[in-house]
């Protein structure tokens, strides 16, 4: 065996060891899924998914290693020309993390998304397929207008009113609590009433009225002007048409990827988004955070 192939394989046995064994979230039964994750760099590139080389990179690694013990088929790529209409039809679901107006080259230059590309993609949502975004999935495809500024449903971009939320700024690095409010969502079975979790923290708007929210960004504490705010949500769940949605603000760091309570809710969103998994997802975004979209003031320039 090669040296290489015996530290992917280390790799993906350590990884399976930080999930619970009972874990079968996808089913014995249930369909094997074919997953897009996208991570093209138009915008700011993360360390998380910067690649060396032709090799993949760390949150690209990891999902594929997640797919191979838990049942689904991950294609990792940067190349925004895959998005045509034939292609997008060999997946159920689409995986971003991603920055930008990705149908411009932009920071890592790689092929981008036609304009013919991005509409494909969400009509196949709408007729059906499975999207789930982590982190910077919200700082991509921005609505026009003031960042500090709410936009109406309709002044969005077509990919944010899909999303259900988007990125204003974040703050330092930091601890921060999570706290839970739909304990039947898949993976969070397991979850208290909630966590804490060292990450980036992205501040975010534009929410829609729809959302289940999952898990909320608990604001009581955190320092900076951006987290100034009432709790927010953080990660949530939706339907656009026929397909199903989930986004996460966690991700930017790289020991996230390996923390087994993300990792968990990882897996269980795919399975939901896929739909190998059904539960009720009802609204609930004015009774868990009234407040939400009551954003921080624009700062002073820095």
């Amino acid at each position: 065996m090669h040296r290489r192939q015996a530290i992917h394989r280390m790799s993906a046995a350590g990884l399976g060891l930080m999930l619970d064994p009972a874990l079968n979230l996808l089913g014995k039964n249930s369909p094997r899924r074919r997953i897009l994750f996208f991570t093209k760099s138009s915008g700011y590139e993360h360390s998380s998914i910067k690649r060396n080389g032709n090799e993949l990179s760390h949150a690209e690694r990891i999902l594929t290693e997640l797919g191979t013990r838990h049942g689904f088929d991950v294609r990792a790529t940067k190349d925004g020309s895959v998005f045509t209409p034939e292609n997008l039809k060999g997946y159920d679901a689409f995986f971003f993390y991603t920055t930008g107006d990705l149908t411009q080259a932009g920071t890592d230059k790689n092929p981008p998304m036609s304009n013919e590309g991005k509409t494909a993609f969400l009509e196949g949502i709408h007729s059906g397929k499975g999207f789930l975004g982590t982190h910077s999935a919200s700082d991509t495809f921005h609505s026009v207008g003031d960042a500090f500024q709410t936009q109406a449903l309709d002044a969005r971009d077509p990919y944010m009113q899909m999303l259900g939320g988007e990125f204003i700024r974040h703050g330092a690095q930091q601890e921060a609590n999570m706290k839970l409010t739909s304990a039947h969502f898949p993976g969070c079975e397991k979850i208290k009433e909630s966590f804490r979790l060292k990450d980036e923290w992205y501040s975010l708007k534009n929410f829609s009225s729809d959302l289940h929210v999952i898990l909320v960004q608990d604001t009581k504490g955190m320092q900076g002007s951006d987290y100034q705010r009432p709790d927010y949500p953080a990660t949530w769940a939706r339907h656009h048409g026929k397909g199903r949605v989930f986004y996460t603000s966690m991700g930017h760091r790289e020991d996230v990827w390996t923390n087994p309570t993300f990792q968990s809710v990882l897996v269980g969103a795919i399975a939901w988004a896929t739909g190998n998994v059904n539960v009720k997802t009802p609204p609930n975004l004015k009774t868990v955070t009234p407040q939400a979209e009551t954003i921080p003031p624009k700062p002073a320039k820095e």
